[in-house]
């Protein structure tokens, strides 16, 4: 788990389908011990100082680094889980309608359906639009071996339709909590992430 950066062309995909994953990794459920392990000890520093993505990667490392495990566990737990209206909503039909389950979850699945992919029920119990759901699609869409579906042009149609529209309000919401201490890092650190993507398929369009 290195600090964000830009290097070569094939590293840099990889280091951005490894980001995804693991922003959609920690959003999904409680962090798992060995990767908050993994995050104490990762560089915090890029090979070029200044990177958009080095600050906020610092920060979440520092904070994961303050906390235990414990914390960010129960952390987790008090902002996404719990019976009944959860802290902060990780669904893009609330930020965006203001309801669960409507319209764009609906156009969602429609889009999914055409790229070839479906909700694995087995291991993920969420809708299709959670953030995690909507992170790990980014991820197979810029990692996977069909370049027939996994290639810039769906990234930046799946990416403009699906991730662009609602993740900053997202964000927004999960920082403005103040229990949010752990997951305000990481709001950051995808606020700048999704920044960084939309400037890169701003140049493509």
């Amino acid at each position: 788990m290195t600090a964000p950066h830009l290097t070569s062309a094939l590293d840099e995909e990889t280091a951005r389908a490894e980001l995804y994953g693991l922003i959609a990794e920690l959003f999904y459920a409680p962090a798992r011990p060995d990767m908050l392990a993994q995050l104490r000890v990762a560089p915090t520093e890029a090979p070029t100082a200044g990177g958009f993505l080095e600050e906020p990667w610092r920060q979440l490392v520092g904070v994961t680094r303050d906390m235990d495990d414990l914390s960010i566990q129960r952390e987790h737990d008090a902002l996404f889980g719990g019976v009944g209206k959860p802290e902060v909503y990780v669904y893009a039909s609330h930020f965006l309608t203001g309801f669960l389950n409507e319209k764009p979850l609906a156009q969602l699945r429609t889009d999914l359906a055409a790229l070839g992919l479906t909700r694995d029920a087995s291991t993920m119990s969420e809708t299709e639009d959670h953030v995690s759901y909507v992170f790990e699609v980014m991820r197979f869409l810029v990692a996977g071996d069909d370049v027939a579906v996994s290639n810039l042009t769906q990234q930046a149609k799946f990416f403009g339709n699906h991730v662009q529209t609602w993740l900053p309000a997202f964000c927004d919401a999960l920082q403005a909590n103040p229990r949010a201490r752990f997951y305000g890092a990481l709001a950051e650190l995808t606020r700048a992430f999704v920044s960084v993507e939309s400037q890169g398929f701003d140049m493509l369009s």
